[in-house]
């Protein structure tokens, strides 16, 4: 980004992602695990580019003042992108007819079997070509467009890398950024353990209200989006998050189908967090924008420790109701950082204001 601006580096995370998703039919026919680590390896690192580029490109194309307004409205696409994702894309990769039971597999015969593996293998071909054509389409078109490569005309092209501890806002959000996305992916990932053993629901029942979940997300993101236009987005941070904890209490403590409901209000008022924190994170950090917004987003990493705490102490107390304990302490946290940052600009308003008196 520094070197090239943000529009090569989005091309390059587009045509990086596609490389990867090219290579799933290739791992398809190999047959081999590790080829198809390799490929969502790529394919995830392209993604970085592009979260890590577009975030503060976003910045570029208004006011810094409604910057948390437009980032959460583009981010509401992530939204609509996982609910077409789960309800529909997944069903042309693995549909429910081709599951087997443990009893039907130990009954086909070796021949069997392996025919049956292929078939199974060969259903990521085609969903991944097109995901492949899509993404390098977007390259082209990135490529043709008149859009300026770099927001900031007057940014440094010198790179080097500093200390985002010295830089308290920064630093602030990193760990509210870590403890949110880790948040985030204990509700969705334990969810349909909840719903089954918890609330007693079916699978079907369970896999239907995780899909439910995802829309109330992507529901909550446009209305963030909105609601900025008129209200502080570091208020309304910090009142979602205490709509979180107390919802995440009904889930903890009660449990059964009332849990299960409290868990689509976590979804919908969670859904502004990771795009206000970010945008609140690399705002007024002018030449230092393009890596304060590469360790924003390597606070994603919360999202791979967080969950195996939740499990962890599921598997101490036998109860993942007793686990969502976790998300609860996040969103305490994410609670106390919206309560920092908008006492922070409080106090900044009331200065400017004794200044201009």
């Amino acid at each position: 980004m520094k070197k090239l601006g943000y529009k090569t580096t989005i091309i390059t995370g587009l045509m990086l992602a596609a490389l990867g998703a090219f290579l799933f039919p290739l791992a398809a026919d190999s047959r081999s695990y590790v080829f198809f680590l390799m490929a969502l390896f790529i394919v995830a690192s392209g993604m970085t580019f592009l979260e890590t580029a577009a975030n503060p490109y976003i910045r570029s194309f208004g006011s810094a003042d409604t910057y948390s307004e437009r980032l959460n409205f583009a981010q509401a696409f992530n939204g609509l992108g996982a609910v077409v994702a789960t309800n529909i894309l997944s069903h042309l990769i693995l549909s429910d007819r081709l599951i087997k039971t443990d009893d039907e597999l130990k009954a086909m015969k070796e021949t069997e079997l392996q025919n049956y593996f292929g078939q199974i293998i060969k259903t990521v071909k085609l969903p991944y070509e097109l995901i492949g054509c899509v993404l390098l389409l977007f390259a082209i078109l990135f490529i043709l467009s008149k859009l300026p490569s770099n927001g900031d005309k007057t940014t440094s092209t010198k790179f080097s890398f500093f200390n985002p501890l010295r830089y308290p806002q920064l630093g602030q959000s990193m760990v509210a950024q870590f403890f949110y996305v880790g948040a985030q992916v204990c509700v969705s990932s334990f969810f349909i353990n909840y719903a089954l053993n918890i609330a007693g629901l079916s699978l079907t029942s369970a896999k239907f209200c995780l899909g439910g979940l995802l829309i109330f997300f992507m529901i909550g993101r446009y209305t963030g989006a909105f609601l900025m236009k008129k209200y502080d987005p570091r208020r309304l941070l910090l009142l979602f998050a205490l709509a979180n904890i107390l919802l995440c209490f009904l889930i903890v403590l009660i449990g059964g189908l009332t849990g299960v409901v409290a868990f689509f209000g976590v979804e919908f008022f969670m859904s502004i967090m990771y795009p206000t924190i970010f945008s609140i994170g690399v705002k007024n950090m002018n030449e230092k924008t393009e890596l304060a917004s590469s360790y924003m987003v390597m606070m994603i990493v919360g999202g791979a420790f967080l969950p195996m705490l939740l499990g962890y102490i599921s598997d101490k107390t036998n109860s993942v109701q007793f686990g969502y304990s976790v998300p609860l302490l996040c969103f305490i946290i994410v609670f106390m950082y919206a309560q920092k940052q908008l006492s922070l600009k409080t106090k900044l308003n009331i200065e400017m204001h004794l200044e201009s008196t």
